[in-house]
């Protein structure tokens, strides 16, 4: 029996080592499948890398022709794959051998589900740390209540259907893209319970910077959009003071500190628990910086 076919979409910016580390991970799958790389050049020249390609891979380069940022990318990705699969994988993150095996054998056990994904492993340039899901299927209200960061987008494979169908393109609205795999995520799961291979089948490099440094009010921006899109989470005060306590957060770490200690009370009224929101306050008063709480949680493994 022939393996399925997949396409993969890399949407990368001006990271070429990263991006062909990337692409070379893709092409080593021990998969029987045909393969086909779709890189996604956003606001920056189109390179493709030099690699060694057999007869079941193909790689194309392709503009971004949408909105600019990772949602646009995603999207210009996914309308021009060929496959009846389509794998998410970011620039600067690298699957292990095995990955498609599995998600594939996921996907013939399960052919309700229109997403598998996997476990991941955290790559911080020099250690690692395994991260596993608490259950091999989630649901809606499992999301709701927690983001499971360990379900990462690298590890997100598709039925391509699902982008034309009940489920849409990624949202493009969406400040600086930011939310966008939880925002698929939360969606996906109203269709169909995901799946996962809960294994460490995708390394992701958390290393230098946060991303959203210099960018905070980005990020408290998209959080909003998220919160009056999904208007599940005003249901389950849990969630909404998670929510919340990360709003404040941002809001204290790009300077707006009167309403970081606003958000911040309504996350703690909402549930006292919530360390992101007592961060917040603490930033707000100068008592700690953003950065500092940024680099101790990547030492663990942990994102903001």
């Amino acid at each position: 029996m022939t393996a399925p076919s997949v396409s993969v979409v890399i949407p990368t910016h001006a990271r070429p080592e990263l991006m062909k580390r990337a692409v070379e991970s893709v092409i080593a799958q021990r998969y029987d499948g045909r393969v086909e790389i779709i890189v996604v050049f956003d606001a920056c020249d189109p390179d493709l890398p030099v690699v060694e390609l057999d007869a079941r891979h193909e790689l194309r380069g392709l503009v971004n022709s949408r909105t600019p940022g990772l949602a646009g990318a995603r999207n210009t990705g996914i309308l021009s794959s060929s496959h009846a699969y389509v794998a998410f994988l970011d620039d600067d993150d690298y699957w292990l051998p095995n990955k498609l095996e599995f998600q594939m054998g996921a996907f013939a056990t399960h052919p309700e589900t229109i997403l598998v994904g996997t476990g991941m492993r955290v790559d911080d340039g020099s250690s690692t740390h395994d991260r596993l899901l608490p259950f091999d299927r989630v649901t809606h209200s499992d999301l709701v209540r927690d983001r499971l960061a360990a379900l990462h987008s690298s590890s997100f494979m598709f039925r391509r259907s699902s982008f034309s169908g009940a489920l849409g393109l990624v949202d493009e609205e969406l400040p600086r893209s930011y939310g966008e795999d939880y925002d698929l995520l939360l969606r996906t799961a109203t269709l169909s319970t995901i799946i996962v291979v809960n294994l460490p089948l995708v390394a992701v490099s958390w290393s230098g910077q946060s991303y959203f440094f210099g960018r905070w009010a980005d990020y408290a921006n998209a959080l909003k959009y998220l919160l009056a899109k999904h208007p599940e989470f005003t249901g389950n005060r849990r969630a909404l003071g998670r929510i919340e306590s990360q709003i404040a957060y941002a809001l204290a770490a790009s300077g707006e500190k009167v309403e970081a200690r606003s958000w911040a009370k309504r996350a703690l009224a909402d549930r006292l628990l919530q360390p992101k929101a007592v961060l917040a306050i603490a930033i707000s008063f100068g008592w700690i910086h953003s950065d500092t709480v940024v680099r101790a949680a990547r030492r663990f493994g942990k994102g903001i």
